[in-house]
């Protein structure tokens, strides 16, 4: 059962990680549950027997008082659990894109032989969904609602209007960054194609890049964004909603990054706390590995197709995107 058990385990799962908890205590508590439910599941082998000769009086009947050795069949002990230890003690688990601990969401685990899916995922330059929640009117030293508070500015001419066009600029202006590094040539047919299916991606490493940005809700100081971008960190959005309260004119601090997918993995696939044991784990796995080759293969049929498209080069004089606003941004200019 334990063997069967561990071979089931091979392969990538999400779980949904809480606010104000460290990625690493999640990946040390799944572990953990995870060989809790091995080793209660492995059945004990049968103790190997030995001959031991005991010392005894003789057969009844006998004259003779003497001592005897009688040879007794005994279990040898050194296989017992208790003597020999849990058959399972660690196991190989790697973790996806991280979370810091103020942010929640769904996070990618990888167990055994699965961590190596983990380098595919890396090299496929897969989007990311975040919903940034931001408020109004505060803004303090680290982007975040408990931070130490530097500033209070009104919001009263902030309007939805005015968001949405922050938005579109924002996006244009990543998008711009995004064909930059990705060396393609959008003269080209092919090129042209994949633009339109919104599979470009950079071919490295790159700065923080939107593919799209745009309001779900607007309620004056509150305001809720959902996010989709690539070779981001948690620390990165919530600058970017406190640049967005600049650029219309206030201030502006993040109240929640929350990620709701990421690559082919989406919040119905993350396992809740409650479920983080190990027949749940199974059946994730399990679930998702038919989708994860497929996404895997299809990704590195677009990678190849990519590097195959004539390449523009670097354009003189494109900028950097080191701001997460992005390049030329002519907002109250």
């Amino acid at each position: 059962m334990g063997s069967s058990g561990l071979a089931r385990l091979q392969g990538l799962f999400a779980v949904y990680k809480p606010p104000g908890l460290k990625w690493l205590h999640l990946r040390e508590t799944v572990e953990l549950q995870l060989l809790k439910g091995l080793n209660a599941s492995a059945k004990p082998p049968a103790p190997k027997q030995r001959v031991h000769f005991l010392l005894g009086p003789a057969e009844e009947g006998s004259e003779e008082k003497k001592l005897t050795l009688t040879a007794t069949s005994v279990p040898t002990l050194t296989t017992h659990r208790l003597v020999h230890g849990p058959a399972f003690t660690s196991l190989k688990i790697g973790v996806g894109h991280r979370l810091d601990a103020q942010a929640s969401g769904v996070l990618v685990l990888a167990v055994g032989h699965g961590c190596r899916l983990l380098t595919d995922m890396y090299e496929a330059h897969l989007t990311k969904d975040y919903t940034v929640r931001g408020l109004l009117g505060r803004a303090t030293d680290n982007f975040c609602e408990d931070g130490r508070l530097i500033e209070k500015t009104t919001y009263d001419h902030v309007t939805r209007e005015l968001l949405d066009r922050i938005l579109a600029i924002i996006q244009g202006s990543h998008q711009k960054a995004l064909v930059m590094y990705s060396n393609l040539d959008l003269k080209s047919q092919e090129a042209y194609e994949m633009a339109v299916q919104g599979v470009i991606r950079p071919m490295n490493k790159s700065p923080m890049l939107i593919s799209g940005i745009r309001c779900l809700h607007f309620a004056p100081p509150e305001f809720l964004l959902k996010v989709q971008c690539m070779h981001e960190t948690q620390q990165q959005l919530r600058r970017l909603v406190h640049e967005i309260g600049l650029e219309l004119r206030t201030t502006a601090v993040c109240v929640q990054v929350r990620r709701t997918r990421d690559g082919f993995f989406r919040l119905d696939d993350a396992l809740l706390r409650t479920q983080w044991d190990l027949h749940s784990i199974q059946d994730a796995i399990q679930a998702a590995a038919p989708r994860v080759a497929a996404e895997l293969k299809k990704n590195l049929r677009l990678r190849l197709g990519h590097q195959l498209l004539p390449s523009a080069g670097q354009p003189c004089g494109s900028k950097d995107p080191s701001s997460t606003l992005g390049v030329e941004s002519s907002v109250g200019q």
